[in-house]
């Protein structure tokens, strides 16, 4: 028996050990943690209290779409549309203000503004079968589109009578020194972690990307979870322009563009599966992460940024190489 037993934990112990040396996610924490530390040592600045300030706030945004971009690459979708829906959601939050309403309807309209989006390709891509790409495709046009018609194509920067509350909502670093967006980020990191680990619409979002069809026999409502997550999509670009609104003080129509191939491989970098069924909560934050740290370190290490989409178009590729091998390994 006792025999027995050792073998078991044993073996207990190389599985829990073996899925993390397997785990994407793990792997990029730890090139993370490399490059934090050869930037140490190969800079003067980047270990500064200013710098490293400045990189938390900077990925925030990135790492708050890629959490709900996380839920949409688990079902096996893509939405291309997160940087313009996060454009007419700022715009939307200051054109509203601008005019003299409180923070409270800007934030309500604003809000609104990205469900009705999120709701309007889920729609289409869950009850009329069209194909993601070309959804979101469209309404990222579509939506920056209608931010420039709602500002008249100007820069926005006076928010009516709570213009400072939402400067300090943004900007603020209420709690420890620790900037607002870093909070707001670990509080929905943490909730989105909960969902996926411990609920049943988390259990229903990886059955519908590994397997939508037998999913569907199993009596799991797959057009309404496909449209929740889509909204959830929009939702979290609509939050990040809210506080994105804040931080900069001001909104132009070319805020958050190009922002949707950051989200993506923020998500992919961190593990999810383009083909679905896969992806973590902390794995967007850790990819967003280390992209912010690579275009922080070209601007200390003197590179061009114009490297910076070859370092980031690199990562992505680097992920899902590893992704390939680590499944090619486990069907052998």
């Amino acid at each position: 028996m006792a025999i027995t037993l050792d073998r078991a934990v044993g073996q207990r112990q190389q599985t829990w050990l073996g899925s993390i040396l397997s785990s994407q996610t793990f792997w990029v924490l730890i090139a993370f943690i490399l490059a934090c530390i050869f930037l140490s040592f190969a800079t003067d600045t980047f270990a500064t209290s200013r710098n490293l300030y400045n990189i938390t706030r900077n990925f925030t945004f990135v790492a708050i779409i890629a959490l709900g971009m996380t839920l949409v690459i688990i079902t096996g979708g893509i939405d291309l549309s997160v940087g313009s829906v996060l454009c007419l959601c700022s715009m939307v939050l200051a054109v509203t203000m601008n005019a003299g309403y409180a923070l409270e309807v800007g934030v309500a309209v604003s809000i609104g503004t990205a469900l009705l989006i999120g709701g309007f390709n889920g729609v289409l891509i869950a009850y009329l079968g069209f194909p993601p790409f070309v959804v979101t495709l469209g309404m990222l046009s579509i939506a920056r589109s209608l931010a420039m018609v709602v500002s008249n194509n100007s820069v926005v920067f006076q928010f009516g009578p709570d213009h400072d509350l939402l400067l300090s909502i943004g900007g603020g670093a209420w709690f420890f020194g620790i900037a607002n967006p870093v909070i707001y980020m670990v509080v929905l990191a943490l909730l989105t972690g909960f969902v996926l680990r411990w609920t049943r619409f988390g259990r229903y979002l990886f059955a519908i990307g590994g397997n939508e069809h037998a999913a569907r026999l199993t009596g799991v409502p797959v057009n309404g979870i496909k449209v929740a997550v889509y909204m959830i999509s929009a939702l979290a670009a609509g939050v990040a322009g809210i506080i994105q609104t804040g931080w900069l003080g001001a909104v132009t129509t070319n805020i958050g563009a190009g922002m949707e191939l950051q989200v993506i491989a923020a998500a992919v970098i961190g593990g999810a599966n383009l083909a679905g069924g896969v992806g973590t909560a902390s794995g967007a934050l850790i990819g967003a992460a280390l992209i912010e740290v690579i275009r922080n370190s070209l601007g200390l290490l003197g590179i061009s940024a114009f490297w910076q989409g070859t370092f980031i178009g690199g990562a992505t590729i680097l992920a899902v190489l590893f992704d390939r091998i680590r499944n090619l390994r486990q069907s052998d």
